[in-house]
C-alpha cells in the first residue's frame, strides 16, 4: 500500500475522492436507471437492470458463503453476465481475481491455490472449449457456471429476490486482483484498491472524451487492464455511456456491430487492429462506419506505418495508449498533431505520475536517451499480492515500479517504447512469461534444458521460439511433439512456442547464465540464411 505521505497527497489533490465501484453503479443507475449500459447480442441492459441484477446477485453468492475479503475466480468472456458478477462482488466486498477466457488448467488452478479462492466463475463453453472441465483445477473452491451448469452451480439460480443488507466496503481497500504480464514464472497478482483504480477510469474518460453519448465496444477480453479501465467499460459506465460486447474480434463481427450499434470508440491491440484495416480496405462497400471516432491500440507498439493507415481508412482518429496493469497509463491526446499520434505511445494520465529512466545501475540516461521505465504515482501499485521476495527486486527502495519497458522521454514529455528489458514475449498484446514456459518445457522426458526467446514479426510484433537441448541418448523432441506436451499441462494457448530450434548446448554469458541474446543473434542469423 502507499505510505500515508503518498495517500495524503493523492486526498489533498483529489485523485483519490473516496468513490467505491458499489458508489459509481448506485449513482449511475440513480441518475438515469432506464439508459442503456450493456448491449450484448439482443440483450440490452438498462442501468436500473444492471444494479438490481448485481444486488441480487450478491444475495445469492452470500447465501453460499462469500464474505467480505473473500477472493473469487472470475474468468467469464464477453457477455452481460460479467457485469452482474463483478459489481456483486465489489458489492460485497470479496475481491474478483480476473483470469482472461484463454487460461486453462495450469493457470486457474495457480490462481485458486495462490489466493486461497473461495470460489471460481466461468463459462459453460466458449470458442468450443469447455470451461467447466478447468473445475478440477480450481478445486477446493466452488463452481458456478453463466450457462448450462452440468455438475456446478449454475449462476442464473444465484439472484436473489431481496437485496442483502450488507455493509460496505472502503474505497481504501483493495477491490480486486489483476494479472500481471510478468517476466518471471506464473502471473503475479496485482491489488488494485477502489480509490486508485477508479481515479484511473476518471482521468482516463475525461482525456478520451467520453460522455454520455459515448458507445464504447469492448473487442478484447473483457477482463484486459485495457478494456477495463482505459477508458474501457468502466470508463463508459463512469461517463453513463453504453458498452456494445463483442464475441469475437474477428472483423466479420467487429464491422457491423460498429454499424448497427452506433459505437463511437473501441480499441484494439496492433494485430487486430491491422486486420480490421485490412478487411476494410479489401471492401468495395462494407458497413457504415461513420459512428466511429476513436480507435484506441495499445497493448503492444504499433509501428508508425499502420498507424498512418488508420485515418483514411477507418475515417476516425487513431489514439495510441501504452500502459500496465501495475498502473501507468500514458495517452496520445484526441487534440495532438499526427506527427505526436503516429509516433510516441503517449504521454502520463497524472501530473503525480513519476517518471525516472535509467540504466541498468539506475543511473539516470541523458535527456532523450533511452532507458529503463521506473514510475510511481497516485494509480501505481507499491507491491504484487503474497510475493515479498519479487517486490524486493520489482520496486526501488523508495517506491518506484519497474516496469521492464526501455522508453526514451522527448522534450515534449511524450514516451517512445523501444523495446523490453525483461525476460518477457509480447504477442499480439498478450504478454508471456519465458521463464513460465521454460518450466513447462523441462517436464518434457526429451528435454534436458530450455528457453524460450521472442521471434519479430510483421503481424503480431513477437513469436515465440523455443531453443531446447535434448537429454542425453534421447531423439531430439519435435515441435508438435512440444505443443502436445504443454497442451496436456494446461497451458493457454497463446503461450505455446511458435517454432523450434534443437541445439548441443545453450551459449552462457561471462556468468554463466543462458545467453538470450546470443540466442536471438543466431535466430535472426536463421532467418537472413
Amino acid at each position: 500500500m502507499w505510505p500515508e505521505e503518498f495517500a495524503r497527497r493523492y486526498r489533498e489533490q483529489g485523485y483519490w475522492t473516496g468513490q467505491t465501484f458499489d458508489d459509481l453503479l448506485r449513482s449511475r443507475s440513480d441518475a438515469h436507471p432506464d439508459r442503456i449500459a450493456v448491449v450484448d447480442g439482443e440483450r440490452r441492459v438498462t442501468y436500473g437492470e444492471l444494479r438490481d441484477r448485481a444486488l441480487r446477485l450478491a444475495g445469492g453468492l452470500h447465501r453460499i458463503g462469500v464474505r467480505r475479503g473473500d477472493r473469487v475466480v472470475v474468468q467469464l468472456p464477453n457477455r452481460a453476465e460479467y457485469f452482474d458478477v463483478v459489481f456483486a462482488l465489489f458489492r460485497l466486498g470479496a475481491l474478483p481475481v480476473f483470469a482472461l477466457p484463454a487460461h486453462r488448467a495450469a493457470e486457474i488452478g495457480y490462481f485458486c491455490a495462490h489466493t486461497e479462492a473461495v470460489a471460481f466463475i466461468t463459462t459453460d463453453v466458449h470458442e468450443g472449449f469447455d470451461h467447466r472441465t478447468l473445475a478440477a483445477a480450481a478445486a477446493p473452491a466452488t463452481t458456478i457456471v453463466a450457462g448450462a451448469p452440468g455438475i456446478h452451480i449454475g449462476l442464473s439460480t444465484l439472484y436473489e429476490s431481496a437485496y442483502p443488507d450488507l455493509g460496505l466496503p472502503s474505497a481504501g481497500e483493495v477491490a480486486f486482483l489483476q494479472l500481471s504480464g510478468g517476466s518471471t514464472g506464473l502471473p503475479k497478482l496485482i491489488p488494485r484498491t477502489h480509490d486508485d483504480y477508479l481515479y484511473s477510469v476518471r482521468a482516463s474518460a475525461e482525456i478520451c472524451g467520453l460522455t454520455a453519448d459515448s458507445v464504447y465496444l469492448a473487442a478484447l477480453p473483457v477482463a484486459h487492464n485495457f478494456t477495463m479501465s482505459s477508458p474501457g467499460v468502466l470508463g463508459a459506465l463512469h461517463a453513463g455511456g453504453r458498452i456494445v460486447l463483442a464475441r469475437r474480434p474477428d472483423p466479420a463481427t467487429v464491422l457491423p456491430l460498429i454499424a448497427a450499434e452506433r459505437v463511437t470508440i473501441t480499441a484494439a491491440v496492433p494485430p487486430l487492429a491491422l486486420l480490421w484495416l485490412d478487411a476494410v480496405a479489401a471492401m468495395a462497400s462494407g458497413p457504415d462506419l461513420s459512428s466511429l471516432e476513436v480507435l484506441q491500440v495499445g497493448g503492444a507498439k504499433l509501428g508508425s506505418t499502420v498507424a498512418a493507415r488508420v485515418a483514411p481508412t477507418l475515417g476516425c482518429r487513431l489514439q495510441q495508449v501504452f500502459g500496465m496493469a501495475e498502473g501507468l497509463v500514458n495517452y496520445t491526446r484526441l487534440d495532438d498533431p499526427d506527427e505526436v499520434v503516429l509516433h510516441t505511445q503517449g504521454r502520463p494520465i497524472s501530473p503525480d505520475d513519476e517518471i525516472r529512466i535509467v540504466d541498468d545501475e539506475d543511473r539516470p540516461v541523458p535527456p532523450g536517451a533511452a532507458g529503463q521505465l521506473l514510475t510511481r504515482g497516485p494509480y501505481t501499485i507499491r507491491g504484487y499480492y503474497r510475493a515479498a521476495a519479487h517486490n524486493r527486486e520489482a520496486f526501488t527502495a523508495d517506491g518506484f515500479y519497474r516496469t521492464g519497458d526501455v522508453v526514451r522521454r522527448r522534450d515534449d514529455g511524450y514516451l517512445v517504447v523501444e523495446g523490453r528489458a525483461k525476460d518477457q514475449i509480447n504477442r499480439g498484446g498478450e504478454k508471456i512469461a519465458a521463464e513460465e514456459v521454460e518450466n513447462h518445457l523441462l517436464t518434457h522426458p526429451a528435454v534436458h534444458d530450455a528457453a524460450v526467446v521472442a521471434v519479430p514479426d510483421a503481424y503480431l510484433g513477437e513469436r515465440t521460439c523455443a531453443f531446447v537441448v535434448p537429454r542425453a541418448g534421447q531423439d531430439p523432441p519435435t515441435l508438435p511433439a512440444l505443443r502436445r506436451h504443454l497442451h496436456e499441462r494446461g497451458l493457454a494457448a497463446y503461450k505455446i512456442p511458435d517454432r523450434l530450434q534443437v541445439l548441443d548446448a545453450f551459449p552462457v554469458t561471462g556468468v554463466g547464465k543462458t545467453s538470450r541474446r546470443e540466442l536471438r543473434a543466431a535466430l535472426r542469423a536463421l532467418q537472413k540464411g
